[in-house]
């Protein structure tokens, strides 16, 4: 019987744990969050768990916390990636993360570089894994693309698009975190093109998109995201060569927030108004509606009715085999807002996010994994990949092939 320890128990934090308490394969699961109250929540709706409080900003903290502990899941920002690794190594134990390590001074590429080598290195001494960016997206995407890739003698492009209109009577911005998802607006974009990692401006390289069961054509935009950044690393040995890699991202809000852009109110550097220097993007956060994130709060949007529960989200790979060009499209089919809250209280991206990056603990709570070192998704082999959709059909989100 395996201990599991859960640094930051948020939304994908206590999905984690809910779906480890039904795992035969684990023993007990440690909750741990700065909120005593959220870990403790879960010590009482959970047989295996025990709610713990711990500052993680100081390594000596968590490894305290994480005594004995097969497994150290990351439920917390990107700034607190490197600190949980390093108590992950002191511990000897398996660790794992939703998405890509920040440090300040660096870009995402450095920062997975850093991760996956340097990092990675230090967890196949002791043979141990750090498995990095395992949510949604990325995470399942990555596993999509390779599974794709592995059809193909060679592939030139894969490309990720996300298109999300979930609109409600109820203002919303964005469905997780507006400070994050505005943030992420404003920072640069990352693609791989002809075999090299590109830097680039938000919004760059619009494009229309049609989707299956879409009717209208949608602008999609390069984005912040993991996916190009670690798939461009492993394009030689996981993914056929591929030279291009794209993640784009449309929908109603990235079309408000390239006005905020636009009109520098997602700047961070200081103006001066009526005498009194702000932060325009401050003012933006602090105006912003937060997200619903309490059950009473999503039925209250709910109530008040939807006016589109539209999305799409697609992973292309195009290659060639057997000397013919072929283009292969994979939708991720989960539940939408509707269907999410009836299943778990939670919004339709939390419960995606959520169920993805459980099935990945899963993965290594039953030794699905025969690699070692720091790893991300696409690094999977086949029946690890293949264990993966199976267990995640269980959850209602599969993945259909549309050629």
């Amino acid at each position: 019987m395996k201990k599991i320890v859960i640094i930051g128990v948020g939304a994908q934090g206590s999905t984690i744990a809910k779906r480890m308490n039904e795992d035969p394969e684990v023993g007990e699961i440690i909750c741990a969050d700065y909120d005593l109250k959220a870990a403790k929540s879960l010590e009482d709706t959970l047989s295996k768990a025990k709610g713990v409080q711990v500052d993680a900003r100081k390594v000596v903290n968590v490894i305290k916390v994480a005594a004995g502990a097969d497994f150290i899941v990351n439920g917390c920002s990107t700034d607190f990636n490197f600190i949980l690794m390093e108590a992950a190594l002191e511990v000897k134990a398996d660790y794992q993360d939703m998405a890509g390590p920040y440090t300040v001074g660096t870009d995402y590429i450095e920062g997975y570089r850093q991760a996956l080598e340097d990092w990675g290195k230090k967890f196949e001494a002791i043979g141990k894994i750090a498995l990095i960016g395992t949510g949604s997206a990325p995470g399942i995407a990555n596993v999509i693309a390779r599974h794709s890739a592995d059809e193909l003698d060679e592939v030139d492009t894969i490309e990720i698009y996300v298109y999300d209109a979930v609109v409600s009577n109820k203002y919303v911005l964005f469905w997780w975190s507006p400070e994050v998802a505005l943030g992420d607006m404003c920072m640069e974009t990352y693609s791989y093109i002809d075999g090299k990692h590109v830097i680039d401006d938000p919004f760059s390289r619009p494009m229309m998109m049609k989707f299956k069961d879409i009717e209208a054509e949608i602008c999609m935009y390069d984005h912040a995201h993991d996916e190009p950044v670690t798939m461009g690393f492993h394009a030689k040995k996981y993914l056929k060569g591929a030279k291009n890699i794209y993640f784009k991202y449309g929908g109603p809000s990235v079309d408000k927030s390239k006005l905020l852009y636009q009109m520098g109110l997602l700047s961070h550097d200081a103006i001066e108004v009526n005498g009194v220097k702000v932060s325009p993007f401050d003012v933006v956060i602090a105006a912003a509606p937060p997200a619903p994130k309490y059950p009473e709060e999503i039925q209250e949007i709910l109530d008040g009715g939807l006016k589109s529960e539209d999305g799409a989200f697609l992973i292309r790979v195009i290659g060639t085999k057997a000397g013919q060009e072929k283009v292969i499209d994979r939708y991720v089919n989960a539940p939408g807002l509707i269907e999410s809250f009836q299943k778990s209280g939670l919004t339709h991206e939390t419960y995606c996010t959520g169920q993805c990056a459980a099935v990945f603990t899963k993965l290594m709570v039953n030794n699905k994994i025969d690699l070692k070192g720091a790893i991300s998704p696409e690094s999977l082999g086949k029946n690890a990949r293949e264990y993966y959709f199976s267990e995640l059909a269980k959850l209602g989100v599969t993945v259909t092939i549309d050629n």
